[in-house]
């Protein structure tokens, strides 16, 4: 990706009166297909910033006016985007008005691969700029538009934060920061965490990202979450491979995620010996929550990282008995001609909600991945077309739905949050559905990302890439994010490029005694340690 560094002499203004001064001002130009990005430094005593645009023929007029010290500025109209385009920047102060930079740049024709090198990169900024600063950790939801609820800007998920991970490992591996500032975020991040609130080695969904505290995700949902942290310890083990054989600062961070790794008590989550995983356990309600691991849905890396534990690991008939429900997971039915080889809890019919078919395959690389139950790719790539078909049949005569606008997944929603499926569908369509499925549905997952992004703008993609969600029929454009969509866009699009997850997770020893253990077998696809 391509950065055009200009700089531009200062204009300081005093009194609407203007002069120039030998001060340079670093303005950064990003041009896209459809918007060009600027950014430039802040100006002290400057309240917000008016940003003016001009075309050949035309006068400057006013774009935007902002606090903050970027701007992506969208050119809907393609033949005006590709002329050139002269920008000004003007500081607001207390004192008046001063103009900091003028520049001029075009947008630019981009190919596919140029479209999701840039919804990578954009979605990376989410773990790595975006991050909880004293953590490193994601944050759980970052809004563009609105105040956080509850006052949790420094809440972060671990679910999230293991998604994000792939992303930051993939920015490392396409130069969008050096491998010095990976390992010094990875090291922040393992530093947190090994001090942050455990239970038998086990973390909380949310936790306080400045403190380590866990805070409870509902009243007694405040101890061990052991679906979150099995996605958190999916991108750990990633890291972890990743640095295995590097430098000696490298190999501690290994070795320091390796013990994070061989402390979590997966088997005391078998409830007093019970041949199934439970999700939560509290130190304050114990059991209470009594929520057990049965197939199918997002969970099935949790078993597999139970029986891969090389410390406290599960007996596999949890695995059989508990999330196979003594064989009944096996549900064969049929719709738009695509079959289902798996009950999907409650969406037997037509699958569940996508992410079901992301959340465990960011490190567990489901090509060629089969046991007794299904084979895995071929799960998860009809459950994504079922999905698809079933908004191009519309049967809610939803506005907008189509080839090039489909995909119901879990995500913010005109009711709050709601998990969208062929059974629960409300309008509203989730970004992160059609994008992370790229690697099962390439051709129709590259229509709804071009059909958003050269035909919505702004009102679907922001700093951070997409945003969670969007609806036509209902209007419903809102400027917020969440990690746990996030993550998987910039992870399985990576997965679908290079294969990079997957290889990395793959390659850990464990992980291939682990599925064996299970009964599943594998067809390498690559993925063993070069």
């Amino acid at each position: 990706m391509k950065i055009r560094h200009i700089f531009i002499s200062c204009l300081l203004a005093l009194s609407g009166v203007f002069s120039c001064n030998q001060k340079e001002v670093e303005i950064l130009v990003f041009p896209y297909d459809s918007h060009i990005e600027l950014q430039w430094p802040k100006i002290e005593g400057a309240n917000s910033y008016l940003i003016f645009a001009r075309t050949e023929g035309s006068e400057f007029a006013q774009r935007a006016e902002t606090s903050d010290t970027l701007l992506m500025d969208f050119w809907m109209n393609k033949e005006d985007g590709r002329k050139p385009i002269d920008y000004k920047i003007e500081a607001v102060t207390n004192k008046g008005k001063k103009e900091i930079a003028q520049i001029t740049t075009q947008t630019r024709e981009m190919n596919e691969e140029e479209l999701l090198d840039m919804v990578q990169f954009y979605t990376f900024r989410y773990f790595y700029y975006g991050a909880e600063p004293t953590s490193g950790m994601a944050p759980e939801r970052i809004h563009i538009d609105g105040e956080y609820p509850e006052n949790d800007a420094h809440i972060v998920t671990t679910g999230g934060t293991g998604f994000g991970i792939f992303g930051l490992i993939a920015g490392i591996e396409r130069g969008w920061i050096s491998k010095e500032q990976g390992l010094a975020h990875f090291e922040k991040m393992a530093t947190f965490l090994e001090k942050a609130d455990r239970y038998h080695g086990i973390w909380a969904h949310w936790i306080d990202g400045q403190t380590g505290k866990t805070k409870p995700f509902s009243p007694k949902d405040d101890g061990a979450d052991l679906v979150e942290s099995a996605f958190l310890m999916q991108g750990l083990l990633a890291v972890r491979e990743y640095y295995r054989n590097g430098s000696d600062d490298e190999k501690a961070l290994s070795q320091r995620i390796n013990k994070l790794w061989e402390e979590m008590q997966w088997n005391f989550h078998t409830k007093n010996g019970e041949n199934k995983l439970y999700w939560h356990w509290s130190p304050n309600f114990g059991w209470e929550m009594n929520f057990p691991l049965e197939g199918y849905n997002e969970c099935l890396i949790t078993y597999v990282l139970a029986a891969a534990s090389p410390t406290f690991t599960i007996d596999p008939t949890a695995y059989h008995e508990g999330w196979a429900r003594s064989g009944s997971i096996k549900n064969p039915v049929e719709a738009f001609g695509l079959p289902l080889q798996l009950r999907h809890n409650y969406a037997e019919k037509m699958g569940g909600p996508l992410f079901w078919a992301h959340y465990s395959y960011m490190g567990l690389d489901p090509r060629g991945l089969n046991d007794e139950y299904a084979d895995y790719w071929e799960e998860n790539q009809n459950q994504t077309l079922i999905n698809r078909a079933w908004c191009i049949a519309n049967p809610g005569n939803f506005k907008g739905y189509g080839e090039d606008l489909w995909g119901l997944t879990a995500s913010y929603s005109i009711n709050g949050y709601n998990a969208h499926h062929p059974g629960n569908d409300t309008g509203v369509i989730s970004p992160t559905a059609a994008l992370s499925s790229i690697p099962y549905s390439y051709e129709e997952s590259m229509k709804v990302l071009k059909n958003l992004y050269f035909n919505y703008g702004d009102k679907v993609f922001g700093r951070y890439g997409f945003y969670d969600a969007m609806s036509l029929e209902h209007e419903f454009f809102p400027k917020r994010y969440l990690a746990i969509d996030q993550g998987p866009i910039v992870g399985m699009i990576e997965n679908y490029r290079t294969g990079l997850g997957w290889k990395l997770f793959m390659q850990a020893p464990e992980i291939s005694s682990g599925l064996e253990k299970l009964g599943f077998s594998v067809n390498k696809n690559g993925w063993e340690e070069q």
